[in-house]
């Protein structure tokens, strides 16, 4: 058993925190359940736990099986998972998959929604999973790669993920219910503001600033969220950017724990 995984292990229980929807997991290890960190913990936690022992076990499971969440450990196989995210997604594009890979590796345009890096904790785990279950999705607002949960107010895009202030929040979710449209500059901010009164929406500026910080790989030139002059706004997911989230001005968006 690697340190990881005796860590994982043996880590102290964590205090019970809100209950998570009883789910099915497919696992994706090189492990066998007997020695695998991951299916006692989550079992332990109450999910009925399926293991596959590689990328081509699993796509045979999901032919025969009902799965509400695809959990791939590439690190136990030392690879970056990218083929066989791809492969699974290929199968079944419609299931959620968190893809754990070694630590300070990062692969680039994963299919993954979630990406965790080792090493972490089981509550860790249980976070990232949370949002991905079947109960929790009708607060999750999804768009290409982006996905926003209403309830904790957490953006997440390529693997990462940063809990927005409430009006940042309801400004990306605006504009994530009508991607590719231009929205105007005096909608958004009666909408976001909850005012008649749209004579100066300088305020509106200086939070879309504040978004692209947080999502654009170069905010002086977006790509994500853009500017129709004269007119208003308008999420483009046709060239996402590569940075992941929340690297500048965190001083204006709380990161998540």
């Amino acid at each position: 058993m690697d340190d990881f995984s005796v860590k994982f292990a043996t880590h102290k229980p964590t205090p019970p925190g809100p209950a998570l929807p009883k789910a099915i997991i497919l696992l994706v290890e090189k492990k066998p359940a007997t020695r695998s960190a991951y299916f006692e913990g989550l079992s332990r936690k109450g999910f009925q736990v399926i293991m596959a022992a590689n990328g081509t076990d699993a796509i045979s499971q999901l032919e025969t099986q009902h799965i509400d969440l695809i959990l791939v450990n590439a690190a136990s196989m030392y690879s970056n998972g990218k083929g066989i995210v791809r492969n699974i997604k290929a199968k079944a594009p419609s299931i959620p998959l968190l893809l754990i890979v070694q630590e300070n590796q990062d692969p680039e345009d994963s299919q993954a929604e979630v990406v965790l890096s080792l090493p972490f904790t089981l509550q860790k785990l249980l976070n990232r999973m949370k949002p991905l279950l079947p109960a929790m999705k009708r607060d999750v607002v999804k768009v290409g790669g982006l996905q926003l949960d209403t309830r904790e107010r957490i953006v997440r895009y390529q693997g990462q993920q940063v809990r927005l202030t409430p009006r940042l929040m309801m400004l990306l979710q605006t504009l994530m219910e009508r991607p590719g449209e231009v929205i105007e500059r005096t909608e958004l901010f009666s909408k976001v503001w909850e005012t008649e009164y749209v004579e100066d929406t300088r305020s509106l500026d200086v939070h879309i600033s504040w978004l692209r910080e947080a999502l654009e790989q170069d905010p002086r030139h977006p790509r994500l969220i853009k500017t129709i002059r004269g007119v208003g706004y308008r999420l483009d997911l046709g060239e996402p950017p590569t940075r992941p989230l929340g690297k500048r001005k965190t001083l204006l968006l709380e990161k998540s724990q």
